[in-house]
């Protein structure tokens, strides 16, 4: 196998171009991918582009580097819509991995328990792909294809999210058969405006119960314009219909299918303590 270390950005689109070459960058799902068959040929070691790296804001929206540490994301000066995916960061597994693991590793990997896929979702981020061909703009939703499939050509590989600029609060819950270390059972983000005691907008995605974690658009839109009081009896009346939940070693679908509504009534309320606008 070849590692390659290139210096910048075109330099590491060209290794790509000319080989099916792995892209390399915490390593934390790279390196156990490995146990499951043969080490690929040629490897792209990207963790070190200056391109890939950082978080930085303008033009109404905030930039996160393909290659930003999920660490990077929690020590980061965010406001409050981004403490969902603050809480998520602190889940990607243990204090090591959140050192090395990246966003766009975690998006790639394409995992239907990925921590960083559901409030990236509440927060409209898109995908910002690099190729041969130029750069590209993807919706999240449209990234991800399936378990363990993008939108990546051969030859990409994403250069950045970026996430508008929005108001509000956030919050990230997560259900696991331990505290720590584990792979959700389930798993739900919240983006919450509430002003003058109404809701004003709201994003709500749930992960670990569909192929790829998914936005609970017509709940949202139930939500809009109802006064915040009424949260729980909305919640607790919704059919969760997007849902398709399955059966395997760390919970049924029946399980998951009840533990997502508690997640949801939860997730939506601690959005709302942030302080909004009156």
């Amino acid at each position: 196998m070849t590692l390659h270390r290139p210096e910048s950005l075109p330099d590491a689109l060209s290794l790509l171009g000319a080989s099916d070459a792995v892209v390399l960058a915490g390593g934390t799902d790279v390196y156990p991918g490995l146990r499951d068959g043969p080490a690929p040929d040629c490897m792209v070691d990207v963790s070190g582009l200056p391109e890939l790296r950082g978080i930085s804001k303008g033009a109404g929206r905030w930039r996160i580097g393909a290659a930003t540490t999920w660490t990077e994301v929690l020590r980061a000066d965010l406001p409050p819509v981004f403490d969902g995916l603050k809480a998520a960061a602190r889940e990607v597994g243990s204090v090591q991995i959140q050192n090395t693991g990246t966003v766009a590793g975690n998006l790639c990997n394409a995992s239907p328990a990925a921590d960083g896929v559901p409030p990236l979702l509440t927060l409209d981020a898109t995908v910002e792909i690099a190729g041969p061909q130029g750069t590209r703009h993807l919706p999240l939703a449209d990234f991800l294809k399936g378990p363990r499939r993008t939108a990546l050509q051969p030859g990409e590989l994403v250069s950045a999210v970026h996430v508008p600029e929005a108001q509000g609060g956030a919050a990230f819950l997560k259900l696991g058969a331990r505290a720590y270390l584990v792979i959700s059972i389930a798993m739900v983000a919240a983006v919450t405006e509430v002003r003058a005691g109404r809701i004003e907008r709201a994003a709500v995605a749930v992960g670990a119960c569909t192929p790829v974690a998914r936005r609970l658009q017509d709940l949202e839109a139930t939500l809009c314009g109802r006064p915040a009081s009424d949260l729980p009896e909305i919640v607790s009346q919704y059919p969760f219909a997007e849902l398709t939940p399955i059966d395997d070693v760390r919970a049924s679908a029946g399980y998951r299918q009840d533990a997502v509504r508690t997640l949801v009534a939860r997730a939506l309320a601690r959005s709302m303590e942030v302080d909004h606008v009156a």
